[in-house]
């Protein structure tokens, strides 16, 4: 038997999850419902009900059913149901947990379930899983998300039929989990970062590694994949990182399409490891018209156009100092040794000597500023007469890890 915890919204579809409740019972399994009803009253009582999971955060139920701010109401609700999460986690009462109903339901579950870690089964069923909010919804965590195309409002035999799946879904992922806290990576593990601006330095990296014995898993820093490594290592997984491509911060400040949350490096540097950070795109940005006020960066002097979507351009004065002040701050709080290799002949693939994007001057202000800013002694600053890309780079930092690695690094 496995425990799975069924998260809506009874006073508006409170059939529908007593039907999706009574399709994982049949299964064998132990059910718990978390009802989080903000309107009317629900037609039955669930184990977990609205005021109890306000209570877990301070609030009165009553009291934010009257408030008029609905966005109050719904923060109040996410943060009660984290808690309450993370309590029948803390029990080792919870294998599972799945969200159905509407779009305001799926927006108030979805940060709840992102505070669980990687490995225990989520899943949301929703009519509205638009392109805009399934991104939201998502985020870095390991969500299943099924566009069920009809609102669970009403039963009708479709409906029946989706909750019928629905139960299928969750009920087939906890049957044939791994419990999340025996999911285990190979000693040594290292975790690196790639994009397609350093595919030379990233392929080098990895092959040296593993000729040196490391198990080497790469993750593509375009915003999710690295803030998902960092929940991993948070987990406790990996004995050191190669950040090639630590960009996702500055990229979160600047809302560029590989924000990667202000939480970005915060794992690694609290837990100790070994870290080697190279600058790939940090002093660089996407100008494409898929990113958040394109224009503004478009008509920037220096714009590189790679395809149709995408284009680079390079940050100014204001923001490289912006980008030293974000990673000084992070740095200063590591606790373990940490060495940031710098190439002076440009950061990535697309700003090495020739290219429009090729400004060692511009780089040298954010280099002198981050290093003026970093006063924690665990930090060293290497500079290497290079660019990224170039061979020597990769092995310096496979070399300076390494030696981190050997130095006591586990």
């Amino acid at each position: 038997m496995k425990t799975i915890v069924v998260m809506g919204t009874l006073d508006t579809k409170g059939p529908q999850i007593k039907y999706l409740k009574e399709q994982i019972e049949k299964r064998g399994h132990r059910v718990i419902l978390m009802d989080l009803s903000m309107g009317s009253d629900s037609p039955f009582k669930a184990d977990i009900t609205p005021g109890e999971i306000l209570a877990r955060v301070g609030k009165d139920l009553k009291e934010v059913q009257r408030s008029r701010d609905r966005f109050f109401v719904n923060q109040a609700m996410t943060e009660g149901a984290k808690a309450v999460l993370m309590e029948f986690l803390a029990k080792k009462e919870l294998d599972g947990v799945i969200a159905v109903g509407g779009t305001t339901m799926a927006t108030v579950a979805s940060p709840a379930l992102h505070a669980l870690p990687l490995g225990i089964p989520k899943v949301i069923g929703c009519p509205g899983a638009q392109p805009a909010y399934v991104k939201e919804w998502f985020d870095a965590s390991d969500i299943v998300i099924m566009q069920a195309i009809m609102d669970f409002a009403h039963s009708n035999d479709f409906v029946m039929h989706n909750l019928e799946l629905l139960a299928g879904i969750i009920c087939g992922m906890v049957e044939n989990q791994r419990p999340y806290d025996s999911i285990k990576l190979p000693y040594p593990s290292v975790a690196i970062t790639e994009l397609g601006f350093c595919p030379a330095c990233a392929k080098e990296v990895h092959r040296l590694l593993e000729e040196k014995g490391f198990h080497v898993i790469s993750f593509h820093a375009q915003g999710i994949s690295d803030r998902a490594m960092d929940k991993l290592i948070g987990q406790g997984l990996f004995d050191g990182l190669i950040d090639i491509c630590p960009a996702g911060l500055i990229e979160e400040a600047l809302k560029g399409n590989r924000a990667a949350g202000f939480e970005r490096l915060d794992a690694p540097l609290e837990r100790g490891i070994p870290v080697v950070l190279a600058p790939c795109c940090l002093n660089l940005t996407g100008c494409g018209p898929t990113r958040f006020e394109w224009e503004k960066y478009a008509s920037r002097e220096k714009v590189l156009k790679i395809d149709a979507l995408r284009s680079m351009t390079r940050l100014n004065k204001e923001e490289l100092l912006l980008c030293a002040k974000l990673y000084a701050e992070k740095l200063n709080k590591a606790k373990g040794k940490v060495r940031f290799l710098i190439p002076l002949k440009g950061f990535s693939a697309i700003d090495k000597p020739g290219t429009i994007l090729y400004d060692p001057q511009e780089d040298r202000i954010l280099i002198d500023e981050l290093k003026r800013l970093v006063t924690n002694p665990k930090v060293e600053f290497i500079e290497m007469d290079c660019n990224l890309e170039d061979p020597e780079f990769a092995l310096a930092l496979v070399q300076n890890f390494e030696e981190l690695f050997k130095e006591g690094g586990k």
